[in-house]
């Protein structure tokens, strides 16, 4: 049997440089997200929110997916794994922060010249997801290097440009900080294991 996304993600989340260690394996639950269509139809992106039980306190854990019908050449250690699809058929999953097609869309959102669409039903936007834009190319996309922190995730594209992706998100005050932004930013709601409904930023770009 294929395992489910939980399953993969379970078994891949403690090698990420990015995971706060509770001591034993994660115990993932789903807290939201959303995806972003690959304009060439080829390639599913989803943005997986989930929390995680383990540990002193819980932890919601970002991490964007790659879904692909044939494996990404030179991308062997961004490999989450493999899984059946019911119509496509075998399925290659990876962390979408090392896939270029990934990647241009996020900084297309970011730009405003993309729109996030709903986790679970097909060419449907998803409004919740809140997209402050910046007035900057999405032409020149091309990654150049990833770097992973202990919180989050520096994506290098050739605008001369950094995407952040945040890991280990941290929920946003109800009433924001006023004051001009030069941050392009992208801030989604997600459930914690209490049952209530945070909002935080999950990727960000310099406007």
């Amino acid at each position: 049997m294929s395992p489910s996304k939980l399953e993969l993600l379970t078994a891949w989340l403690p090698t990420r440089p990015w995971y706060r260690d509770g001591g034993r394996a994660p115990e993932l639950s789903k807290a939201g997200g959303f995806r972003l269509d690959d304009p060439a139809g080829a390639v599913g992106i989803e943005f997986v929110l989930v929390n995680d039980g383990v540990g002193p306190e819980p932890i919601t854990y970002h991490m964007p997916l790659t879904y692909r019908g044939a494996p990404l050449d030179g991308a062997d250690d961004a490999l989450v794994g493999t899984s059946i699809h019911g119509v496509l058929g075998q399925r290659w999953i990876y962390d979408a922060t090392r896939d270029p097609v990934a990647v241009a869309q996020i900084v297309a959102l970011l730009a405003g010249q993309a729109q996030p669409q709903a986790q679970r039903t097909s060419d449907t936007p998803d409004p919740s997801v809140a997209v402050t834009s910046g007035e900057f190319s999405s032409a020149a996309t091309k990654l150049r290097s990833v770097l992973d922190t202990p919180t989050h995730t520096d994506i290098a594209v050739g605008s001369g440009r950094s995407v952040r992706v945040e890991r280990a998100l941290r929920p946003e005050p109800a009433t924001p900080a006023s004051g001009p932004t030069d941050t392009a930013r992208v801030t989604v709601p997600w459930q914690i294991v209490t049952g209530s409904t945070v909002r935080g930023t999950v990727l960000a770009i310099d406007a």
